[in-house]
């Protein structure tokens, strides 16, 4: 498969132009970076990758109104994951579902039909924002809460809705949202039944909309379980969180069942949100990624994904407790071990293992094809020589359904003040309380913070709140 923003890019920096156009650095460095040596390793490598970062100059098309290059790449990008059109992203998943918002909001214009949209409680806080921004009504979908589910129980990070809930949930609603939209894979490693809530959304005639960001590779595994062929009508990935491009790279892929005006609106609606200087260093490598997934990736994968169920495995017979269906990500729930999700991340990080996520409940493992034999067989060593030790039986003790007060965006925009969290029972939450990762929302703007959210906020130590002034 071919690279065209690559080849461009780097054609442009062999020729040694006289560059009176941005970035300021004119594609080489002077002397006052790292000592200004040719002898400097740090200095050359910096050289080479200061000479590929240019701006939307003649010839290297424009993200937000593609006719050339990117264009080219990204209808690659679509044969490849199976859409209809895909756009990329320099600023992750963040600005596609920001866009992916805007576009259903569009939608529900075009057919007299209210910003009303059904998400997962557990949606990002890019989520929350763009919805308050754009003045959406959410109906929140909650999991039902079972005993014997470590992945959901009292947990705000999981949400796992099922097609029959989905269906009940809609059939109760007074008013049909335009949309549902779920965060799948979420940030535990738990896949929802993507295909299953498709046919619920025919069903009642309205959109689906998925944050896919941590389920890019899903379109390259042998049993393809990726959005865009599972039923869904627009989703995000994020090919820097499981596919080796650079930090920011992502895309918004939009199906061909999906309204027309989507097609239409896609680049207006990113460039909406988005910078006008995007970073041609992450489209490259998103462009020199296509290559990979169409010629290498899938082999890799499948080798990738046997590993990591083999390491599962044996983690599982030393008794560990193992959350969520995804094949290159391992989420353990430790406390039934003895341990905290905080002691497992720091008793790794001193073997020099860091690990993506970790709260008190759990610890999250990402992998990727980059990751070596060696590394996977490190970790498998350092699991299995902990003591296994007394479970600890301490749960989360909160149920969080806080009630709205007001609308989101008339939370956001309203004067608000800061104040210890022990200090705002009964007071409204004027900006999101998330951690960071997996910035999903305890509460959202707009929401009164009642003791379950206290009592949640104080359990995974958040100590402030931004509550609307009186």
């Amino acid at each position: 498969m071919d690279t065209p923003i690559y080849d461009f890019v780097k054609e442009y920096a062999a020729q040694k132009s006289i560059r009176l156009h941005m970035p300021g650095h004119k594609g080489r460095l002077i002397e006052g970076f790292l000592g200004g040596s040719d002898e400097n390793e740090d200095f050359e490598f910096l050289k080479s990758l200061y000479a590929l970062d240019i701006t939307e100059i003649n010839g290297a098309d424009v993200l937000y109104d593609s006719k050339g290059i990117i264009r080219h790449s990204e209808e690659n990008a679509a044969r490849l994951f199976g859409a209809g059109r895909t756009v990329y992203s320099a600023e992750g998943s963040s600005l596609s579902i920001r866009a992916m918002l805007f576009l259903i909001s569009l939608y529900a214009a075009s057919v007299g039909e209210k910003r009303l949209i059904a998400a997962g409680r557990n949606a990002h806080k890019s989520f929350v924002n763009a919805a308050a921004l754009l003045d959406f009504d959410v109906c929140w979908l909650y999991s039902q809460e079972k005993e014997d589910n470590l992945s959901c129980l009292s947990c705000p990070i999981s949400c796992m809705i099922t097609p029959e809930e989905l269906d009940n949930s809609l059939s109760q609603m007074p008013e049909k949202p335009v949309a549902v939209y779920i965060t799948s894979p979420d940030y535990l490693g738990n896949i929802a039944d993507i295909a299953g809530i498709s046919k619920v959304c025919e069903k009642h005639g309205i959109l689906l909309a998925i944050d896919n960001a941590h389920g890019a590779y899903l379109a390259f595994l042998k049993d393809i379980c990726h959005p865009m062929h599972e039923g869904a009508h627009i989703c995000c990935d994020s090919a820097h969180k499981t596919l080796p491009a650079l930090t920011g790279g992502g895309y918004l892929h939009i199906s061909n069942k999906a309204p027309r005006l989507f097609f239409d609106m896609a680049e207006q609606a990113m460039s909406l949100f988005a910078s006008t200087s995007p970073s041609y260093l992450i489209l490259a490598s998103l462009d020199i990624l296509n290559d990979f997934l169409f010629s290498k990736y899938p082999p890799l994968l499948e080798t990738l994904s046997v590993k990591i169920n083999t390491l599962k495995e044996k983690l599982a017979e030393r008794g560990y407790i193992l959350i969520g269906d995804e094949k290159t990500k391992l989420t353990i729930a430790p406390k039934p071990y003895g341990y905290t999700g905080y002691e497992l991340a720091d008793l790794l990080y001193k073997q020099k293992t860091v690990c993506e996520f970790a709260d008190p409940d759990h610890t999250v493992m990402m992998f990727s094809v980059q990751n070596s034999d060696k590394e996977i067989d490190a970790l498998s060593r350092a699991f299995l020589s902990l003591p296994k030790r007394k479970e600890i039986r301490a749960k989360p003790n909160f149920h969080l359904r806080p009630k709205p007060a007001m609308s989101l965006r008339e939370a956001l925009l309203a004067p608000k003040e800061e104040l210890d969290a022990s200090m705002c029972l009964g007071r409204v939450l004027a900006g999101d309380c998330v951690g960071c990762p997996p910035a999903v929302a305890v509460a959202v703007c707009g929401e009164t913070i009642d003791r379950d959210v206290i009592k949640c906020l104080e359990y995974y130590g958040i100590k402030k709140c931004s509550v609307v002034i009186k």
